[in-house]
């Protein structure tokens, strides 16, 4: 250890500067140590910070980790608050800081240590300089952003930005109980995660009342009535009484421009392992720095405080004369987002792509304990590894035990580990706390069947790929779990009756399996190999193919007024009640009766379906079953359940923990209640029609058949399948990327209603504009005009999902009062219709 007496500055506090100050100080008590942080509060709890606004953290001196005069108490070390270091002369070892009452100065220095942290990236819009618009850096952030937040008259907020700190500030300000909307310019949150495990968070925020727009731009700010508007790039105005911009962070290096002092191309400080920077006694640490990425070797940036406070340790230790270094980061991260726990570690499915890295993928469903023991719920975890088995990424969601599983994984991570070591990890197991094959060894045994051959797996996006002549979709679940939703186009063979309808399946096609969670598939693609069948399983089964499925629920954006102040309807269709962290959906807050109790907690999905149906059949006409589950996947698969069943879904609730409750009455589909898809009836005469066509004359006449029977008093639902999609597509759409058959159809297909063609005397194109100028001089409407009047009238629209992706046409493409749905959806309303056209 170096016993000379060294003056060493320290530029910045919070979690790098003032983990390297302490721990210098323990390791050389005779050093001296000068602090500067130009705000007023050295170490604090940046983490914190949203949670104060949610009120889980309700002393503000909590976030106060160090305090100046506690530092220079315990340390001594000279702590200078209020102190800007403006420029940095490396020639003559001296800085430059400006202080209000001593104004400019000078210090020389020994060592230097810099950590500057980031600053929250403001965009160059018009009123961004607007009061109502702050960001989360620093305490004094946060108390103005509490201070707005509990004003009388506040009550909605608007987050821009998806990542960490804008889900963490948008969950929080939903908690402080004002209504929240969060945009998004990219078509997720949180880029950490791939998409199917960010859309099981972002379900969770709106089911918890945050309202989400993605694949939107933020093009203004301005003033209206006593709160703010932000305009956006569609030409929606969208207003709230504030607003959060967390649209990421830029590293506080500006003052280093004419220092000498190297930065990356986005203003970062290159260091290397020893974190040096390219000049002589100067180190830097913190989110302003460029770091190794552990797996990959190549540079990156990553501002956790995590490895912020490892930097500053092995600093210090370097100043002392200690031989540490920084290896990289791993980016292992942790959110939580209501309920929920999401965690990833390492590189993530995207990353991989654009870094061009062979890899192979495997998502499994495990429980975060033993099944059978009262309150397992349900994780979702997806390993990245290469072709020979060395880990390269990890993330999870779900409610119990995400945090401990990532973390398992990230160790074996740093210490070189392959598939085969999560496989053999001898892990803590008791039924409380985990299973005797953990989660991780799961993971670790789905992996190892691939790498080693002994099973082929597809994704759920592969699924678009297939090609349907040469092979077959295979549903091995349940009968049950096939009603109750499946992939359009599958047969459902259950697994347990695989063994003796191998007759039913053509041996020159290739079998596309799927189950629930992947087990069962993996289970019948076993089967169907030994037997002489190629087959393929379905990763992390339907469950997964769902979850991908999730869309945000659209809304129109409308004036303030008294009672939204200009903010939608949460779910208009339903009452929201809120008990503490329960959100409860139900058409009344009455106490109900309840006959008979369920509590199917521990079982994954089909188990609580199958108990709920057996338990129902023993039910008379008019009573109640109360069924309290853990499985997510229940929240949606009951309300389908009961629509399909024609049973009442009297209250839908999700409740601490990710518990999941349900009141469901046995009765007529007639009296089903509004939580379950709406189901016409013969009291109620309703209209189908399949929509096959995408010619000019039958698309007017189909809308006019529908316009006329919509306003004869019909529910009419129109289902746009293969050409007829090509009535419902947007006028400019987005540019979207897209396979080399989805870049043929549109070659192939009219862009618009406006470029359709007639059926006959199409004449090159004269055709469509003669009758169109017909109807116009007849005074009959357009084809826009019927769409948009049948819109008007309730006319309800919806795309063939299946043939959406045969043709890859996304769902952005397409008007946006369509929904995209399954021909079972389709079947269901025809099912209930006194009359069905197909055109």
């Amino acid at each position: 250890m170096n016993q000379q007496c060294q003056k060493v500055l320290i530029v910045g506090g919070v979690a790098g500067g003032a983990s390297a100050a302490a721990r210098l100080r323990r390791l050389d008590e005779h050093a001296e140590i000068i602090m500067f942080e130009k705000g007023p509060h050295i170490s604090f709890a940046n983490c914190g910070l949203p949670y104060y606004i949610g009120g889980s953290i309700t002393d503000r001196e909590r976030l106060l980790v160090q305090t100046p005069k506690g530092m220079s108490e315990r340390f001594q070390i000279d702590v200078r608050t209020q102190s800007e270091v403006i420029a940095i002369h490396p020639d003559t070892h001296t800085i430059q800081i400006q202080h209000p009452e001593r104004g400019l100065y000078e210090e020389s220095y020994d060592k230097l240590i810099l950590s500057p942290g980031a600053r929250p990236f403001i965009p160059n819009l018009p009123g961004n300089d607007h009061p109502l618009i702050f960001t989360v850096r620093n305490v004094n952030d946060i108390e103005r952003i509490k201070e707005r937040v509990t004003s009388e008259h506040t009550r909605s907020a608007i987050v821009v930005g998806g990542g960490f700190i804008g889900v963490e500030m948008a969950e929080n300000l939903r908690e402080a109980g004002l209504d929240v909307t969060l945009i998004e310019s990219n078509p997720q949150l949180l880029a950490p995660f791939d998409p199917e495990l960010a859309t099981v968070l972002a379900q969770e925020m709106e089911q918890h009342g945050v309202r989400l727009m993605f694949k939107q731009r933020v093009i203004g700010f301005h003033s209206y009535e006593q709160g703010i508007r932000v305009e956006l790039e569609n030409g929606s105005p969208l207003s709230a009484d504030l607003v959060i911009l967390a649209i990421g962070v830029r590293p506080d290096t500006s003052f280093l421009q004419s220092s000498g002092i190297a930065l990356g191309s986005r203003g970062h400080i290159v260091v290397n392992e020893s974190l040096e920077t390219n000049l002589p006694d100067i180190y830097a640490v913190g989110d302003a720095i460029e770091v190794k990425d552990y797996i990959h070797g190549s540079q990156t940036t990553i501002p956790l405080a995590g490895p912020a406070n490892k930097q500053g340790r092995i600093v210090a230790d370097r100043i002392a004369g200690l031989n540490s270094s920084y290896k990289g980061t791993m980016g292992t991260s942790v959110i939580k987002v209501f309920d929920l726990t999401g965690a990833s570690t390492g590189s993530s499915e995207k990353k991989l792509k654009r870094l061009g890295i062979d890899y192979q993928s495997v998502i499994v469903h495990p429980s975060s304990n033993a099944s059978y023991y009262p309150g397992a719920s349900a994780i979702t975890l997806k390993l990245l590894f290469t072709p020979t088995g060395k880990i390269l990424g990890a993330q999870a969601v779900g409610y119990e035990g995400v945090d401990k599983r990532i973390d398992d994984i990230a160790t074996a991570i740093h210490f070189g580990g392959s598939i085969h070591d999560l496989a053999e990890l001898e892990l803590s197991y008791a039924p409380p706390y985990s299973s005797a094959k953990d989660p991780v060894n799961m993971a670790g045994y789905a992996a190892e069947n691939i790498v080693s051959g002994r099973v082929q797996v597809f994704t759920y996006d592969q699924l678009t790929e297939r090609d349907t002549e040469q092979s077959i979709l295979l549903d091995v679940r349940s009968e049950l779990e096939h009603h109750n939703g499946h992939i359009t186009g599958s047969l459902s063979i259950p697994v347990d009756e695989l063994r003796q309808r191998l007759s039913e399946m053509d041996r020159s096609k290739e079998i596309w399996v799927y189950c629930q969670v992947g087990l069962r598939g993996y289970t019948a693609s076993q089967i169907l190999r030994q037997h002489g069948f190629e087959t393929k399983n379905l990763s992390g089964g339907y469950k997964t193919y769902r979850m991908a499925q999730f869309q945000t629920s659209s809304f129109s954006s409308e004036e303030p007024n008294g009672n939204n102040n200009g903010q939608p309807n949460l779910l208009p269709t339903l009452t929201v009640v809120e008990n503490g962290s329960h959100i409860t959906e139900h058409p009344t807050a009455q106490p109900m009766h309840i006959d008979v109790e369920l509590d199917v907690r521990g079982l994954s999905c089909p188990g609580p379906l199958i108990q709920v149906k057996k338990t129902m059949d023993q039910l008379s006409n008019g009573q109640t079953l109360h069924v309290q589950a853990s499985d997510p996947g229940f929240y949606e698969d009951i309300k389908a359940w009961t629509a399909m069943s024609k049973s009442t879904l009297l209250q839908l609730e999700r409740g601490n923990g990710g518990v999941i409750e349900a009141i469901i009455g046995k009765t007529i589909a007639a009296q089903n209640s509004e939580l379950s898809p709406s189901i016409s009836t013969e009291a109620d005469p309703a209209s189908t029609m399949v929509v096959f066509s995408g010619d000019l004359d039958k698309a007017i006449a189909s809308l006019i058949i529908a316009n006329g029977a919509a306003a004869s008093g019909r529910k009419v639902t129109m289902f746009f399948t293969f050409w007829g999609l090509t009535i419902i597509r947007k006028q400019s759409p987005q540019p979207i990327s897209k396979t080399m058959i989805g870049r043929m159809f549109d070659m192939m297909l009219p862009r618009t209603s406006h470029k359709l063609r007639l059926s006959q005397m199409n004449m090159f194109g004269a055709g469509p504009k003669m009758i169109r100028g017909l109807m116009k001089h007849h005074n009959v409407p357009s084809l826009e005009e019927l769409i948009q009047s049948a819109v008007d009238q309730g006319v309800e629209m919806v795309a063939c999902q299946m043939s959406m992706d045969l043709m890859n046409i996304h769902r952005d493409e397409l008007m946006d009062h369509v929904k995209s749905v399954g021909v079972g959806y389709y079947l269901g309303q025809a099912s209930q219709a006194n009359h069905n056209l197909f055109v």
